[in-house]
């Protein structure tokens, strides 16, 4: 993408790639069991439902309690799920902008991108929080895991992706070489 060796037009369809790659984290995150987990193995949450052990000698868990059941947790799984369906049409938009320039519909992208952002930042942050203030029992020790990790790596990736399709278009003749090049001393 610079003029330092990468060719624009091969390095342009990382983009679609990266959202790819958002997705797939995403569909983690939402599918995921492990949330949240205690340090001796006690309990585990995710998205969608708590586990307890019934018994901490075996391997055998009550999983009765939905979050659903909680209003912040029906907003956490909404708010992921409009970022994930914003996210997986911008997937499909960006195909259309980069093989057909013409239309501009990359800074739209770029737009919706950031908004998929805020709603999955308002969610994973809506999370811990509510969760540590209303579910927390015990002196055990909460661990936010590795699902809840993949969360954030998506949206990440997002916001990267949402600044470089506003960023783009604006380059996009200067690093085709369609400009004349402007050099900072002219003489007169």
């Amino acid at each position: 993408m610079f003029k330092c060796g990468i060719a624009y037009p091969r390095c342009k369809w990382i983009l679609p790639l990266l959202l790819l790659f958002a997705i797939i984290f995403d569909i983690i995150a939402l599918a995921g069991n492990g949330w949240v987990e205690t340090d001796p193995n006690y309990e585990y949450a995710s998205l969608w439902r708590r586990c307890r052990r019934t018994d901490l000698n075996r391997d055998q868990w009550n999983c009765e309690e939905s979050i659903m059941g909680y209003a912040w947790g029906r907003a956490t799984a909404a708010m992921l799920l409009i970022g994930f369906i914003i996210l997986v049409i911008c997937f499909l938009l960006s195909f259309v902008a980069l093989c057909v320039p013409q239309i501009g519909v990359m800074r739209l992208i770029g737009a919706l991108l950031f908004l998929a952002v805020a709603c999955q930042i308002i969610a994973l942050v809506i999370y811990p929080s509510k969760y540590t203030l209303e579910l927390v029992t015990g002196d055990y020790r909460y661990l936010y895991s590795w699902t809840y990790g993949f969360g954030w790596s998506s949206t990440i990736v997002m916001f990267g992706c949402a600044v470089l399709f506003c960023c783009l278009p604006s380059y996009e003749d200067e690093l085709m070489g369609n400009v004349k090049t402007k050099y900072f001393y002219t003489s007169p």
